[in-house]
């Protein structure tokens, strides 16, 4: 059967994606636009500013990465931000806006042998088992359990392929359209994608959603199997870490490397913050540069709004 020009072009990224020696396609150039905001509040003394190089540049171990204005959008600085990568378990979190768009929390979710059958990071879900959408929200976004992710999947479009497609549609509309999913986990596939400047605009929108910022913020949650508890620990160390922190997703596979989304308030204004393809000890550093950074930005801006300069 021929192959359609849709999955041509996957194909195509798929093999740019791993063969690059950069490990992105058509590499943009760095930049980091700022622009006055209004002031809405008065904000909290800014941390010390991120280290920049001769060029103007930080120094990142990411090879993308993005932060911006959660309020406005505006991007605060990026580095190969419409670069194509594997965003891992940072997937979830477009699985978990669908979820709570759908709504109706507090219904049940009936487990079924092939949520079972899904591998790595897993909750150990068995057939018959019955969980709330709620519940599976924080084992999806604290544990990161696949098994969750395929369950919620099934659970919201009738199969994994059909969620998929409602993925990658939501995604275009709200702008991410560098952007193409085929499972609801993030376990590897080359056809399953999305870059910096994408990624982040899909956490802005799940971070307009209450419960969804509830979720991503908890630190613990106890998932309770027949009358046995298991704690679950959030995975993003910046909760603790990074004063002001208020989500969002770790990830990691072997080909996409070490990947983070997070966010980070002060005063009344938040950044989000995304880094792809970078190292362990990167995926904090590069975050907590990213996040201060942003969050300087709006400090400054907002200081030269409100003395009139």
């Amino acid at each position: 059967m021929a192959k359609s020009a849709r999955s041509l072009l996957l194909l195509f990224t798929a093999a740019a994606l791993v063969l690059s020696p950069e490990g992105v396609l058509g590499a943009t150039k760095r930049r980091r636009p700022i622009s006055t905001i209004a002031p809405d509040g008065t904000p909290a003394p800014p941390p010390p500013t991120a280290p920049l190089d001769a060029n103007g540049e930080l120094q990142l171990a990411a090879w993308g990465a993005i932060v911006l204005d959660a309020l406005t959008g505006q991007v605060l600085y990026e580095k190969n931000a419409d670069a194509p990568q594997y965003p891992a378990s940072t997937t979830k979190i477009m699985t978990a806006l669908l979820v709570i768009e759908e709504g109706n929390l507090d219904q049940e979710v009936e487990c079924d042998l092939e949520d079972s059958k899904v591998g790595e990071s897993s909750l150990e879900l068995k057939p018959g088992q019955r969980y709330t959408r709620r519940q599976m929200l924080y084992g999806l976004m604290l544990k990161s359990a696949n098994d969750v992710a395929h369950a919620l999947g099934r659970d919201n479009a009738g199969s994994i392929e059909a969620f998929a497609e409602k993925m990658t549609r939501r995604a275009k509309e709200l702008g991410a359209q560098n952007t193409h999913f085929v499972n609801p986990n993030g376990l590897h596939d080359p056809a399953h994608y999305t870059t910096p400047r994408d990624l982040a605009l899909i956490a802005r929108a799940a971070m307009q959603q209450p419960f969804f910022r509830q979720v991503v913020s908890t630190r613990e949650y106890n998932w309770t199997v027949a009358g046995a508890v298991n704690p679950l620990h959030n995975h993003n160390r910046l909760l603790d870490r990074f004063p002001g922190c208020t989500g969002v997703k770790t990830g990691y596979t072997i080909p996409s490397q070490q990947v983070l989304v997070s966010a980070a308030m002060r005063g009344n204004r938040e950044v989000i913050s995304v880094v792809m393809h970078t190292d362990k000890p990167g995926i904090w550093n590069d975050s907590m540069l990213l996040l201060s950074y942003g969050l300087d930005r709006l400090t400054e801006a907002t200081a030269t709004t409100s003395t009139g300069h």
